[in-house]
């Protein structure tokens, strides 16, 4: 038996509280200017389901460098709000102040002195503390997606993987071990693996002449409209194509090259997307539990109604239909039925229906890259 020690593990759906931390370094002179938009956005996000509260705070070392700190429930609702278009429009008034930022995320695993379940301001529950310390691999997990013009497809394909891999060491802590590139018709997913601070790494593949021509090159078949050369456009574009890695468990020194790496997408309905992906992440981790199961990791991405499932499995995944889609136990395959927009034929309580719609939502691979040193 695989225990919670011997393997690797993150997650979003522990159900304890999360802390947010932002930091930010404003432009000289745009104090003023950044309270005043940080006041209207205070009372905006204190409304939003979920949010306990949140402080303000300035360095006593530079004025230039703020902190907000803020406390929720549990990372869903955050997750929710912070990857929505609602969340884009009531943060853009802060961007004409802020030089630089960086957003971390922490759940909570011990306080003192120990917090009531209850604030005296709120009867809603401030959620848990996190039971026990997870595992880390010293690698951070993320994903961006956007969609192509329809009929364009091959064409991206083939400018996607004919790039020039970059210069893989960002800085002396940080190291881009692995870049895997998926299309789902006109959707692309491209998930990253990353040593050391995942900012810096993105920021320093974005520099690099070999992936400027490419993204340049892509840019007339993209469906939404980006111009990379203006930063307010850049963010807005990162911001929307962001994928989390909601939920990973793997084995622990689960990087075997002898593995297979897949992509899934799971069509989820309207307002279904974290309920998918709570879903396979219950099933993820019976698997890890599970010392002959085929799986030796899975992260799980998810943005809104976007669920995108990567696993490296030993075998072909038609071999193991079931557990290659996350769909084992009894009653799995119907709760998960309902959650998806399946097609006639894609009955996931039949062994056919599981095999068409495995075949249906196993994304193409276009490239899967690893640094030489990873």
């Amino acid at each position: 038996m695989t225990t919670l020690s011997e393997r690797v593990s993150q997650s979003a759906f522990d159900g304890s509280r999360l802390r947010v931390v932002l930091l930010l370094d404003l432009q000289d002179g745009a104090q003023q200017r950044f309270l005043e938009a940080y006041e209207h956005l205070r009372n905006r996000v204190a409304s939003v389901p979920g949010h306990i509260s949140d402080q303000l705070c300035q360095s006593i070392e530079n004025p230039s460098q703020w902190l907000i700190t803020s406390e929720w429930e549990s990372a869903p609702p955050f997750l929710a709000w912070v990857n929505s278009e609602a969340h884009v429009e009531m943060v853009q008034p802060l961007h004409g102040c802020v030089r630089d930022t960086r957003s971390l995320r922490f759940s909570v695993l011990r306080e003192t002195p120990e917090m009531p379940a209850f604030t005296a301001q709120s009867a809603a529950p401030r959620g848990q503390l996190q039971t026990v310390p997870r595992v880390g691999d010293g690698r951070v997990r993320h994903a961006l997606t956007f969609t192509v013009k329809p009929g364009s497809e091959q064409k991206v394909a083939e400018i996607l993987a004919g790039y020039s891999s970059p210069a893989a060491q960002a800085d002396e802590n940080t190291r881009l071990l692995r870049t895997s590139l998926f299309m789902h018709g006109n959707r692309v997913v491209r998930a990253v693996e990353v040593q050391g601070d995942l900012v810096v790494a993105l920021r320093h593949v974005a520099r690099q002449p070999e992936v400027r021509a490419v993204e340049e090159a892509i840019n007339p078949y993209l469906e939404q409209d980006r111009d990379l050369r203006d930063p307010d456009s850049a963010r807005v574009f990162f911001t929307r194509a962001a994928l989390p890695a909601v939920h990973r468990v793997a084995r622990s020194g689960a990087d075997s090259v002898d593995v297979r790496r897949h992509a899934l997408f799971y069509p989820a309905k309207p307002d279904c997307g974290m309920a998918v992906a709570r879903l396979l992440a219950r099933q993820d981790e019976l698997a890890a539990d599970d010392p002959t199961s085929p799986i030796e990791g899975s992260t799980v991405f998810q943005r809104d109604d976007i669920v995108v499932r990567v696993i490296d499995i030993r075998v072909p995944v038609e071999k193991e239909p079931v557990l290659a889609l996350g769909v084992a136990g009894k009653r799995t395959p119907a709760v998960l039925g309902r959650l998806l927009d399946l097609e006639a034929d894609d009955d996931l309580t039949s062994k056919k229906g599981i095999a068409r719609f495995l075949a249906r939502c196993d994304m193409d691979r276009v490239t899967d890259r690893r640094s030489s040193e990873s």
